[in-house]
């Protein structure tokens, strides 16, 4: 058992769209992830997405409708929706979801990070 800095792991890295796990439970991630600009349209199949917004402005765009997610804020993106995530400005993200999880879901993209390739901080 240790406690979490969320800011001290924020600091660790630059890199937009690349997901770090800052720890597990019940057999899930809790990852986090600098975002801007635009990310790929993906869904995932077998589960939901949390996406809880730590700073900024995150927009959801889905094929009917968009999402804005503030400061403060989380989203539920259920099971085989598709969404593209973007923002204009920097966001900082905490993401929940299955450990067995790719970021991008059934889309393989050229930001795509296998999961034994995704770095614990």
């Amino acid at each position: 058992m240790q406690t979490v800095n969320l800011q001290e792991k924020f600091d660790q890295f630059d890199a937009y769209w690349t997901p770090h796990i800052v720890a597990e439970a019940n057999g899930q991630h809790v990852r986090i992830a600098k975002l801007k600009n635009s990310f790929v349209w993906h869904k995932h199949d077998k589960e939901d997405e949390l996406f809880i917004v730590v700073k900024g402005t995150l927009t959801v765009n889905f094929r009917d409708h968009v999402e804005t997610v503030r400061e403060g804020e989380l989203l539920v993106i259920p099971r085989g929706v598709e969404h593209l995530p973007q923002s204009e400005e920097e966001v900082l993200l905490i993401n929940i979801t299955r450990a067995e999880t790719t970021h991008t879901g059934d889309t393989v993209a050229d930001v795509t990070i296998p999961l034994e390739k995704m770095k614990r901080l």
